[in-house]
């Protein structure tokens, strides 16, 4: 099996990379595995756009499985936490990181990894090497994550 950093899309390699010259304090490599930091774009996501992926069956489907503050939207999933107030609960950098590839950060999570490619058995040949969402994707949710306080 490739190391986990092997099987990222090249973008996400970058936003989990520390800072140049950066020291590592006590317990930073756990740190390290619960959040990235940098954007996977360099510029900030469209919270707007960002609703739409969540909320489309055809995209991100996370109604699926979570409650999300859209009461215009009918058969809210309950298998993971509810949507509402998460950017209160986590920052930017641990969502960020769980959309990438949630198992990273909570090995035993049934949440897909959004942006890694590869390492997959099974997969539907119109994800075949390539991630479920885009970088630019990635981002546009996590703006909109981050409206949820």
């Amino acid at each position: 099996m490739r190391h986990w950093a092997t099987a990222l899309a090249p973008a996400a390699l970058l936003a989990w990379a520390a800072p140049a010259g950066a020291a590592d304090p006590p317990g930073a490599a756990a740190a390290a595995a619960q959040a990235m930091p940098r954007s996977l774009t360099g510029r900030p996501g469209d919270a707007a756009r960002g609703r739409d992926i969540v909320l489309s069956r055809e995209r991100g489907n996370c109604i699926a499985c979570h409650e999300v503050p859209a009461p215009d939207r009918r058969f809210h999933g309950d298998v993971g936490p509810s949507l509402d107030g998460i950017a209160a609960r986590l920052g930017e950098a641990e969502l960020r990181a769980r959309l990438v590839d949630a198992r990273r950060v909570t090995p035993s999570s049934i949440m897909p990894a959004y942006h890694r490619v590869d390492g997959f058995r099974r997969v539907a040949a119109a994800y075949a090497g390539r991630p479920v969402l885009t970088a630019e994707e990635v981002e546009d949710v996590l703006a909109f994550l981050m409206t949820l306080r």
